[in-house]
């Protein structure tokens, strides 16, 4: 049981995908990549965390924080492979090991297509999976590459949204006021969009505003849950999870 007089250990991954969810939290906050956050809360090392939405697939032990999400309905803009060749041509794809759910997204989108490159940690082709904020900076920097969007292709097949990340509460934390709390912080982030952006100095803010509004849906409603119903389907078809029905434990 975790301490109530502790604060709780939160994790949030660190793109700008997850800015209009964390910005203004007034705790502390562990800010990594997908994968690693995924470790440290699966070891206990973390109470909450904004972590990918295959980690619960895999190990559904977690509470899923309702309504949040971070998700898409269609071109997500920054998971994409980016491509030189034709991808019925390409014969491998680097992937970026930042983030499971990418990666066997690809794998189902992949199957899909009748498609079969290798996947491979490194490689000598130009072909490659990128996620998160390195995708949105190498599509700014390489003009001459094209780019398959998983989120648009995803769109294409399924109809649904896709569920990227989610915030999952580890099973021991009685405190669950902190549920309400990030809903309440993404309502008003939501609302207040442009001091998000401005907290932020890297990236264009015309191109945050888009990124927000018609790339990025920051709900988990019904559409988006059958779309994780739809995704852990095939990653039980692709021998990836376990084939079991899928509940999803709400706070």
């Amino acid at each position: 049981m975790q301490d109530r007089h502790l604060p709780l250990r939160i994790g949030c991954v660190k793109f700008l995908n997850a800015r209009p969810l964390i910005h203004g939290w007034r705790g502390e906050v562990v800010l990594d990549n997908p994968s690693t956050l995924c470790r440290k809360l699966a070891a206990g090392e973390l109470d909450v965390a904004l972590v990918s939405s295959f980690e619960y697939l895999r190990n559904p032990i977690y509470r899923i924080i309702d309504g949040i999400a971070i998700a898409s309905d269609g071109p997500v803009h920054s998971v994409v492979v980016a491509h030189r060749e034709e991808l019925s041509r390409v014969d491998e794809i680097q992937l970026d090991p930042a983030s499971e759910t990418s990666v066997n997204l690809l794998r189902y989108l992949l199957a899909e297509r009748g498609l079969n490159p290798r996947l491979v940690a490194r490689s000598t082709t130009s072909a490659q999976l990128l996620i998160g904020d390195k995708a949105i900076r190498f599509r700014q920097t390489h003009p001459e590459f094209e780019y398959w969007d998983l989120g648009e292709e995803w769109k294409r097949i399924v109809d649904l949204p896709f569920v990227y990340a989610l915030w999952l509460v580890r099973p021991e934390v009685a405190d669950l006021k902190i549920a309400d709390e990030l809903r309440a912080l993404r309502d008003e982030n939501l609302r207040k969009i442009d001091n998000v952006i401005s907290g932020q100095s890297e990236f264009d803010p015309e191109f945050c505003r888009r990124y927000f509004s018609d790339n990025l849906r920051f709900t988990f409603g019904e559409r988006e849950k059958a779309g994780l119903q739809k995704f852990a389907q095939a990653c039980a078809d692709l021998d990836l999870i376990s084939k079991r029905p899928l509940e999803f434990d709400l706070v």
